[in-house]
């Protein structure tokens, strides 16, 4: 067969015989054969390519708008209201306001106490999501990576924390806290929460571990890493994601957990904000804007948690989506 006649491997003629015949001593460059019609066709795959991602991101848009709409509009219509008069929300609720009046945040937050009432919520908040956090690493990672008698049933018992709603333990637990005297402290907001949170965090990260690959565990021990090395060195970076969608959970919930601080607590001092709302607006219910500042007060700390960490957030529903 004549070589310098037929293609070769999609070199032409020419180049075909200059890279067989290297004693003929010209470098002639090879030159890939491209038909004229290939570069029209590449282009219209690539069209309907983004034609197509563009009418499946259009057909998303449609149907999570309304949604949107539904999360978001009750939103704005409470803070347009806040900073409102009573008259003017007469004349429509979803105009914005003539004059954006920030001394109703001020009256309410003067009024309604909400100084110590933030004070009161950032002290269960933190305690909550720290030490949460902590034993759901902990559990969720001996639960995931390892083997221990009875683990089947105590992970069950975990589960039936989380499944008990907390309607059906909120009159026992009243009484065993004010038999062991922690009723009308900050223990009773603490500790409860703290059980609750560690039965889903236990859950949630022993999900995430239990998904590691084996290899990437088996290799830090060979490099001689034991079980505290191997969760902290190797394995606690690439659960961030995850701890972080945790810790934005146990943020909201606790912040806005209203039957324990109801049951538990009767002092005015230890009031968190959502219960300090709801004696604020049984005394203001006929101020509508005052009350609608103070609604807005008590839901900011959780709007602002979540948009700081809403990217991490996303990543870690997601991929527990994935795994399961």
């Amino acid at each position: 067969m004549d070589r310098t006649k037929a293609p070769l491997m999609g070199l032409d003629a020419g180049s075909a015989a200059a890279s067989t015949s290297p004693s003929s001593g010209s470098a002639v460059p090879l030159k890939p054969i491209i038909p004229p019609d290939v570069g029209r066709l590449s282009s219209g795959i690539r069209f309907q390519r983004q034609l197509h991602r563009a009418v499946a991101s259009a057909q998303t848009y449609v149907l999570l708008t309304p949604f949107l709409l539904l999360a978001v509009v009750p939103f704005v219509i409470v803070v347009f209201t806040a900073f409102k008069t009573p008259e003017e929300i007469a004349q429509g609720a979803f105009s914005p306001p003539e004059v954006w009046r920030w001394s109703n945040f001020a009256k309410a937050w003067v009024q309604a106490h909400f100084g110590q009432y933030f004070r009161s919520s950032a002290i269960v908040v933190s305690s909550v999501v720290a030490v949460s956090t902590l034993l759901s690493v902990l559990s969720g990672y001996a639960f995931g990576r390892m083997k221990f008698p009875f683990s089947q049933f105590l992970f069950f018992v975990f589960l039936l924390g989380l499944i008990a709603p907390q309607e059906a333990y909120i009159i026992p637990l009243y009484y065993h806290l004010r038999k062991i005297g922690l009723v009308d402290t900050y223990w009773a907001l603490i500790l409860p929460q703290i059980g609750m949170s560690v039965c889903f965090g236990t859950f949630w990260m022993r999900g995430f571990f239990a998904t590691v690959p084996r290899d990437l565990v088996d290799a830090a021990r060979v490099d001689g890493c034991d079980s505290w090395n191997t969760l902290w060195r190797v394995l606690l970076p690439i659960a961030r994601p995850a701890i972080l969608t945790m810790v934005v959970l146990f943020f909201v919930w606790t912040w806005n957990d209203f039957l324990l601080a109801l049951v538990l607590v009767s002092k005015e001092e230890l009031r968190t904000l959502p219960l300090g709302l709801a004696f604020f607006q049984g005394r203001y219910a006929r101020d509508i804007p005052l009350t609608a500042a103070g609604a807005t007060i008590v839901a900011l700390p959780t709007i602002v948690t979540y948009v700081l960490f809403q990217r991490q957030f996303i990543r870690g529903i997601t991929a527990g989506a994935i795994q399961g």
